[in-house]
């Protein structure tokens, strides 16, 4: 009552507020308007307006007419996905003007079931970032692969009322929805008895099977790629998540599906977004900045990275500088190029001139989700990949995504088995599981990589991260394996027997411990070995496009540790293709 009293006497002047933002072209998302105001804050909650060069308070700051945005929010992201754990994460976002995330732990409860998610909540407390989590609904993503961990119906009732939780995370499974899987449905039925929400994840799914999906109270999708995909989810009343991340950047095709009457069930997302990509270019700010330099009004861009991503998540407490709600925003030089010149969190300056006043250091990895790689009694010759003629599947990469296509081609047999033709563009790819020590692994033949010598490989793998390893000949590959046995997971790159570059991830195989820069610069070295030395294409970024290879929800053709998986048709396939 003591609080409500102060906040009615502040917005009222009867008392002096903490902190006033003089002279502020103040963004109102709910009109679409930028209005001219000094704007008053107290104890971290907007109080209330005053005309320009007006207001008054404890400490003063002149934005001198620059433009105050509300701090915006990610729709959906895998933090594990930047190589750093969430206080590097936290600092890498909030100082681009990102102050709000939900954060989807898939990767890392693949690898830990729910002690990662644990330590993923314990590790985002007391932040400049709102860290706010979905329980991963499909651990692992299909029943064709191998994970850490399950999480099954009642796992994800041990967390779902978490106050940090705000539901069930993305639904990949959704054949298993259209099937009416009793397990699959048993884990929506979770959510909705606790009132909580549940995030799709449906690529290409339409009609009547769009329908089903959305009826079982799924509400929004980050994976539409086309206008009618996103239009299609509309009309159904689902909100469309428009997604820019480091290899699947889709929101340049999406936006000339949002409109004035639709945009307001529209928001934006990084997804999966590398360190480098977050020091280069920023998070949110950066879908705002791209949809404002091809022609999208900056307020509706605004709007769909703050306010309907805080209706959409039902965060009634901020995105928007309205009186009563969090005093999360940022003031930015103008609405063309979004330079961050502060941040404030609940009224507090964190940043400035995008850097954190009081940067993060990175946290313990702990025993519970330190990366122990145990792939049983692999040996070199689990590599050799046996075919009796040489007409085959490939996994045939497309630019600008993580699709692939289901591609053919006329590869080399030698006393019964695969090898590499350096005329061809087709090498072997396999995934090793790396949890239980099953010595499972899959072989299949990827095409459109590039890689003209040595080999590549990692234990960022989406999503249940086993190791997934690409190269021209076994005992490259061998070794890049090994390497990441002795290295506590992360990323390697060989040529001749030769380990050229390395980066370890001790938390769970998929984090480093390392600082922000530390990681890019690593991460950079790979890239360029794996470009350079190599030989793999430039179009695609070397260790993430091969991560995504592995994940058997996105069409057409992937691997896993038990081979060759057709996500057209959610079965394993041959390799060979009989004539």
């Amino acid at each position: 009552m003591k609080d409500l009293k102060r906040l009615v006497d502040v917005a009222m002047g009867r008392k002096q507020a903490q902190l006033c933002i003089r002279n502020a072209k103040v963004v109102d998302v709910h009109t679409l308007e930028v209005l001219e105001k000094d704007v008053l804050i107290d104890n971290g909650i907007f109080a209330g307006f005053r005309e320009p060069d007006k207001g008054m308070a404890e400490t003063v700051y002149d934005a001198k007419g620059r433009y105050m945005v509300p701090g915006f929010i990610d729709g959906h992201v895998h933090i594990e996905s930047s190589h750093c754990g969430p206080q590097v994460f936290s600092d890498l976002v909030v100082r681009k003007g990102t102050t709000t995330v939900i954060a989807d732990p898939h990767e890392i409860c693949n690898c830990s079931g729910l002690d990662g998610l644990d330590w993923m909540i314990e590790n985002s407390k007391g932040l400049p970032l709102s860290i706010y989590y979905m329980v991963p609904s499909c651990v692992p993503a299909t029943a064709f692969e191998h994970a850490g961990a399950t999480m099954l119906a009642d796992d994800i009732a041990k967390r779902i009322d978490n106050e940090r939780v705000l539901g069930l995370g993305e639904m990949m499974n959704y054949p298993g929805v259209l099937a009416a899987d009793p397990m699959v449905l048993d884990k929506i039925a979770v959510a909705h008895k606790a009132g909580k929400l549940i995030d799709g994840h449906a690529p290409s799914l339409e009609g009547i099977g769009l329908d089903a999906y959305a009826a079982m109270g799924i509400r929004d999708d980050h994976e539409c790629t086309t206008v009618e995909e996103a239009r299609e989810r509309l009309r159904r009343g689902m909100y469309v998540l428009v997604r820019q991340g480091t290899v699947c950047q889709d929101e340049l095709r999406l936006l000339p599906a949002v409109t004035m009457a639709n945009f307001r069930h529209c928001l934006f997302c990084t997804d999966d977004r590398q360190v480098a990509s977050l020091l280069e270019e920023g998070s949110i700010n950066n879908n705002v900045r791209l949809a404002v330099a091809h022609g999208f009004d900056p307020l509706m861009a605004i709007s769909m990275a703050t306010i309907n991503s805080a209706e959409c998540f039902r965060l009634s407490d901020r995105g928007a500088i309205d009186p009563g709600l969090r005093a999360d925003f940022s003031l930015v030089d103008n609405l063309k190029d979004f330079k961050i010149h502060r941040v404030y969190v609940e009224g507090r300056l964190v940043a400035e001139g995008e850097q954190m006043l009081e940067p993060a250091t990175p946290g313990e990895v702990g025993d519970k989700v330190l990366c122990n790689i145990n792939i049983g009694s692999f040996s070199k010759g689990k590599l050799v990949l046996p075919l009796s003629q040489g007409h085959v599947r490939t996994i045939r990469l497309k630019e600008g995504g993580v699709v692939t296509e289901a591609g053919e081609a006329s590869v080399k047999v030698v006393d019964g088995h695969f090898v590499h033709d350096p005329t061809l563009d087709v090498v072997k790819v396999c995934v090793l599981e790396r949890h239980h020590g099953t010595g499972n692994i899959g072989l299949a033949l990827l095409e459109g990589y590039g890689i003209k010598r040595g080999a590549v490989a990692t234990t960022v793998a989406h999503d249940s991260h086993n190791i997934i390893c690409c190269g021209c000949n076994d005992d490259d590959m061998y070794l890049a394996i090994e390497t990441l046995k002795e290295n506590h997971g992360g990323m390697v790159a060989v040529e001749g027997g030769k380990v050229l570059g390395k980066l370890s991830h001790p938390i769970a195989g998929l984090m480093s411990n390392r600082k922000a820069s530390e990681v890019a610069e690593s991460l950079k070295e790979l890239g360029n070995l794996a470009w350079e030395r190599l030989g793999v294409s430039k179009q695609y970024d070397p260790f993430m496009t091969l991560c995504f290879m592995a994940l058997p929800v996105i069409p057409v053709y992937k691997v896993t540790d038990l081979g060759l998986f057709d996500v057209s048709k959610f079965s394993l396939v041959d390799i060979e293709i009989k004539d």
